[in-house]
């Protein structure tokens, strides 16, 4: 999509509705699709407004897109669906699970699958294979599919000759229309089913518990989806399988926060501790490393562990961790605690404060 914004590819505003994105959609793929369109441009703007509905039509990889534009989405791992090869019919098919030209075989094509599933932060990082359980409609073993009980057959459908479709032609002043519709006499299929298969009730599909072993990549986002393309509710009449969308929730983790592909997290120093310098362990996502804070070190500093974050989706390297330095400040103190803070205090001058060169006095010094 070279970056083009995709609002405008589809012509609808940046507050646009689910129906009006669908209505637009529909409207530009009925006059680029190659089936239907002549213009030496229409192929390649209509895979861009095929890609732009993708992307709008879900509303997390919509919110990715408003948020990081096209980079958010290359992050996230969006990888467009290719319908170059796809007609016009199985294309609208895919996406609102109907034909758009009212006919077809009775082959329709099979519903998708929800499933979610859920990982530590760690896991995330690392990426990890997990079972999936979902139920499912599949072809019906009895009958093979076809609806059809064992030892009988269909008899052809008198009213569509056995083509599942009726054609009703039009004459206007721009010319013949054929309009195509599903036979309603046997619902489009070209038969009739006098003895339907007992054991789907002439449905050719039944239901199944599945449990599929799913790659989770590392640098998954909470919230992301993965496709699992075929392996969705089975078609009707043996039409294609739909696709399981399985949903990564990723659990949150007590020790860090993550913001994009770096990890925040934060370690706690006494005053004492911070005064006289420390070393601590502190917990990474690949196990714990040892952090030497110099004394004085000062509370809000923070300690950057370059490439201890999270990998990249789908990309090379990784983020960083970021070590905040917190400073605890006593809250109760006895009697002795408090004159010796006192006696102190009293031997500190503005020597035992002074703040190192900061920022600005850097950059003076540097115009200097």
């Amino acid at each position: 999509m070279a970056d083009k914004d995709l609002y405008e590819l589809l012509r609808v505003p940046r507050d646009a509705d689910e129906a009006a994105i669908k209505k637009s959609f529909r409207k530009l793929a009925r006059q680029l699709h190659p089936d239907v369109s002549d213009e030496p441009e229409a192929a390649a703007r209509f895979r861009e407004v095929t890609e732009a509905y993708e992307v709008l039509s879900n509303s997390e990889t919509r919110a990715l897109y408003d948020r990081y534009r096209h980079a958010g989405l290359r992050s996230g791992g969006f990888s467009p669906t290719n319908f170059e090869t796809t007609g016009l019919s199985d294309l609208f098919s895919a996406f609102f699970g109907e034909d758009v030209f009212g006919g077809g075989s009775g082959r329709r094509r099979g519903a998708d699958v929800g499933a979610e599933v859920e990982i530590e932060l760690v896991e995330a990082s690392r990426g990890i294979k997990v079972p999936v359980p979902f139920e499912v409609a599949v072809s019906c073993a009895t009958c093979g599919g076809d609806g059809v009980e064992p030892g009988t057959v269909p008899i052809g459908c008198t009213r569509c000759n056995g083509t599942g479709q009726l054609q009703a032609v039009s004459r206007t002043v721009l010319g013949q229309f054929i309009r195509t519709q599903a036979c309603p006499q046997c619902a489009g299929r070209g038969v009739i089913i006098e003895h339907p298969c007992k054991t789907c009730e002439g449905a050719g599909v039944t239901a199944e518990t599945r449990e599929l072993e799913v790659e989770i990549p590392a640098g998954i986002h909470d919230g992301q989806r993965i496709r699992i393309s075929g392996e969705g509710h089975a078609g009707e009449l043996g039409g294609r399988s739909g696709d399981v969308y399985v949903l990564v929730r990723v659990k949150p983790d007590s020790r860090f926060v993550r913001e994009g592909n770096d990890i925040y997290t934060q370690v706690d120093l006494t005053i004492v501790e911070a005064a006289l310098g420390k070393s601590l362990r502190v917990d990474t996502l690949e196990g714990p490393v040892d952090l030497d804070f110099a004394a004085g070190v000062q509370p809000g500093e923070v300690r950057v562990l370059r490439g201890k974050g999270m990998p990249v989706l789908q990309g090379f390297g990784r983020g960083d961790q970021r070590v905040l330095v917190n400073v605890s400040v006593p809250r109760r103190l006895s009697d002795e605690q408090r004159r010796l803070l006192q006696e102190f205090d009293a031997a500190s001058d503005d020597d035992t404060y002074r703040h190192d060169e900061g920022f600005f006095d850097k950059l003076k010094s540097a115009f200097r």
